[in-house]
């Protein structure tokens, strides 16, 4: 069967029908993986982390994306670095994953030690006639925007990233997510592929049936809805929002808080969306509520009423509201498991117990998490299923994900699969 696991992935690629979910090759096959590994984890922007998580010099995290792995630290002088976790001398792996705090960096197997800026300062029994300079640890091509920590591992790296730049640094700005705080974070390990968490984060179609916690504040409509399956009473209640949306975009950018939907998704590199969204019930933040986690806001705002700005990318989900930020990043692990590692945010100097509740600032998108991993399973294992034949897309509610499978077709032949 041609949806199954042919030899040729530009088989796969060409029987993707319009409209439709991809074959299920392209979810399943390892293949598939190491390609989409090439193509949009090392050839393409991807977000990996933050400003805060490295708050001063010295401190340090590892990143892992496929065989590659990443420091992101802060150096003496307070200034981010990206560089590759791997020693000039044998290629050994400088830092464990995870967190560090490092004065410099120094090999475990024989000890050649670096910079903070990647240079390599000492290198025992090699001689006087060795150049260090020659032998400094390889950088990484990054992009710290608006405190989110963007890298490309190519040598190429795809320029319009700039649009992403120029509408989320204005966006962010009162956030200063720079200058969080990372109150706490978790990471999900998916049964399925990371096509299918992505999937399954740009539609609300799901929503109402799975995500009781998060519907306390988001509103399923804002992704698309069929009016035709609509009793008069919600036919009302849908056009009454869309006015409300209305109403409220035109005050918040006459506030000059820019809130308009900007979409990058087709004909592009750089694959990004973000919109202003209203919070619905309290209206304050995406809790069980609806109002505010956090008594501290986030940077410099001073209202919690400016809704919820979210941003996606190939990689990542984003939800910046006035009392705190919540960050999720994806990173593939195989072609049927995928890390979800998100984090919550809040301002530098929120304490604990005292500024805002754990639970309260956690507790929706822990579930909300844990339930998304449950439906991207089963989609990976119907994909698995000799009987899964691609089914078609909603034209009202899912036109996202035709746009997605659009841009990762087009994508993966411009790389030539």
């Amino acid at each position: 069967m041609l949806n199954r696991l042919p030899s040729d992935i530009s088989a796969l690629l060409e029987a993707r029908a319009d409209g439709h979910a991809l074959p299920a090759g392209l979810y399943i096959s390892e293949d598939v993986f190491e390609a989409d590994i090439d193509v949009f984890f090392h050839k393409h922007w991807i977000c990996v982390g933050l400003d805060c998580d490295i708050p001063e010099p010295g401190d340090a995290t590892v990143v892992d994306i496929g065989k590659t792995s990443l420091i992101l630290l802060r150096d003496d002088d307070g200034e981010i670095r990206v560089l590759h976790n791997v020693c000039r001398h044998r290629g050994a792996r400088l830092l464990d994953a995870g967190k560090s705090i490092v004065s410099k960096l120094v090999c475990p197997y024989h000890t050649w030690t670096y910079e903070l800026t990647g240079e390599l300062s000492y290198a025992p029994h090699m001689g006087k006639d060795l150049d260090k300079q020659c032998h400094s640890l390889k950088p990484v091509t990054f992009k710290s925007i608006g405190g989110l920590i963007y890298v490309c591992l190519s040598d190429n790296p795809p320029e319009d990233i700039a649009n992403l730049e120029q509408t989320m640094i204005e966006r962010l700005a009162p956030y200063d997510i720079r200058n969080a705080k990372i109150a706490h974070q978790t990471d999900v390990i998916e049964d399925g592929n990371w096509k299918l968490t992505m999937e399954n984060n740009r539609e609300c179609y799901h929503c109402s049936a799975n995500h009781p916690e998060l519907c306390v504040s988001f509103v399923d409509l804002d992704f698309g809805f069929d009016p035709e399956t609509l009793s008069p009473e919600d036919r009302e209640q849908a056009a009454e929002h869309l006015r409300l949306y209305d109403e409220r975009t035109k005050a918040w950018e006459a506030d000059g808080f820019p809130s308009t939907a900007v979409e990058q998704l087709v004909d592009c590199a750089t694959n990004f969306r973000t919109q202003r969204l209203i919070i619905a019930g309290a209206g304050e933040s995406q809790t069980h509520d609806a109002t505010a986690a956090s008594s501290k806001l986030l940077g410099q705002m001073t209202r919690k009423d400016l809704g919820d700005t979210h941003l996606w990318g190939h990689n990542s989900w984003n939800h910046f509201m006035g009392d705190h930020a919540v960050v999720a990043v994806v990173i593939p692990l195989s072609a049927g498991r995928t890390l979800v590692r998100t984090k919550w945010l809040v301002h530098k100097d929120a304490v604990e117990g005292k500024d805002y509740d754990l639970d309260k600032l956690t507790d929706v998108w822990i579930a909300t998490t844990d339930q998304d991993a449950d439906l991207v399973a089963r989609s990976h294992a119907g994909a698995l299923d000799p009987a899964y034949q691609p089914g078609p897309y909603s034209r009202f509610s899912e036109t996202n994900l035709d746009k997605f499978a659009t841009w990762y077709i087009d994508r993966m032949r411009a790389h030539g699969y």
